[in-house]
């Protein structure tokens, strides 16, 4: 009668195997909730070897570094990872927090100065973007989103993930879905560009237009969430040293100009302070092409108007009312359009051309900026 009693598995290897084996079954069984309870029980045995086990006086006794090692190797042999994450979303809920920390446990562990888990992900990358694909699955997305942050903190993953033309769907997934689905894409596609700085730079070098008219897209969203921080993300990334080039392309830029400018003037004080911080930048920037420069001497006196009354009540930030003194003392050195009426009379030459004037005073100056909403029009003519 023996054939009626399951053999529970007796080492971490044998569990692995056994787990592995229920996991396949969750998509073709007709019993699902049945399968479901074995996986949940392979996976909570799994979960004692990486925490120990809990004993009878609440306790839990410590975790044994060979099983932990055996476990291991097996999920590596097997592809577990891999498994488990392409069906997370057949795996009970509670059980999925155990995915994700063996995700985790796994992760951590080291050998000397390797990291065998990170070297396991990066010579069979399908489970990377088996967890990339996690915005595609709200019902599974916080356990995904977690664990891929968690990966993204070694070098070259990040590397690799964004090099992975899947990397490209983030800017949609920041707008798709639920609130937590989209913020939870964001917060990957933040930890993605900023987590290594010279991978980031490297990534900005290879696809800069590409990536600026992405993130255009998102600093201009419908969404609110979206909007706020995606401008902070992108003020973050173009302070960055290390990416100058971004810098120097995103403020060079007369279109770039008018779309934070129109943000500037967003009737969230929220956005208008995000945006402040990169109009900032286009003012600063000691290298203004004509165009921006156009751009600020033609706006220069409704920007003055506006940027004097700008969020007047932060009397207590002292480094935001040194920036904007900064930002106002440049738009006023700016030349002034002078009105071609006030001379016509007087210089025959400008009468017969209004424009000539205009003309002679702002094509000799440096400059950077332009907007258009409530309170702060932007002008092009």
């Amino acid at each position: 009668m023996a054939f009626l009693f399951k053999r529970n598995p007796k080492t971490p290897a044998e569990l692995v195997r056994a787990m592995n084996e229920q996991v396949t079954k969750l998509d073709s069984t007709s019993d699902k909730k049945k399968v479901q309870d074995e996986v949940t029980r392979y996976l909570t045995s799994v979960k004692n070897i990486l925490n120990g086990e809990e004993t009878l006086n609440g306790n839990f006794s410590e975790s044994q570094p060979d099983q932990i090692g055996q476990l291991a190797l097996e999920v590596y042999a097997t592809d577990s990872l891999y498994l488990l994450i392409q069906n997370l979303s057949n795996i009970e809920f509670d059980s999925r927090k155990i995915v994700t920390l063996l995700f985790s446990s796994l992760l951590r562990r080291k050998i000397g100065t390797r990291s065998p888990t990170v070297d396991h992900l990066l010579s069979r990358p399908k489970a990377l973007i088996c967890l990339m694909k996690g915005p595609e699955n709200p019902e599974t997305s916080i356990n995904t989103g977690s664990m891929l942050r968690e990966v993204i903190k070694y070098e070259q993953v990040t590397r690799l993930l964004l090099n992975e033309p899947i990397f490209w769907k983030y800017f949609a997934y920041c707008e798709y879905g639920s609130f937590e689905t989209s913020t939870e894409a964001f917060m990957t596609l933040h930890d993605l560009l900023t987590t290594h700085k010279k991978v980031a730079s490297d990534f900005f070098n290879t696809h800069l237009n590409r990536f600026i008219e992405n993130i255009n897209k998102l600093i201009t969203s419908t969404n609110y969430v979206t909007k706020r921080q995606s401008i902070k993300l992108l003020s973050q990334l173009i302070l960055d040293k290390p990416n100058y080039n971004l810098m120097t392309t995103y403020v060079n830029s007369p279109h770039n100009l008018k779309l934070i400018m129109i943000l500037l003037g967003d009737k969230s004080r929220n956005i208008q302070l995000e945006s402040f911080d990169v109009f900032k930048i286009f003012i600063a920037n000691p290298r203004k092409t004509k165009a921006i420069t156009d751009i600020l001497v033609k706006n220069r006196d409704r920007l003055l108007v506006f940027l004097k009354e700008f969020n007047t009540d932060k009397k207590d930030d002292d480094l935001f009312i040194i920036e904007k003194r900064f930002v106002i003392e440049q738009i006023e050195e700016l030349p002034k359009i002078i009105p071609a009426s006030v001379n016509n009379e007087n210089d025959p030459q400008r009468s017969s051309n209004p424009n000539i004037a205009a003309q002679h005073v702002y094509s000799q100056t440096k400059g950077n900026l332009g907007s258009d909403s409530p309170g702060l029009q932007y002008r092009s003519d």
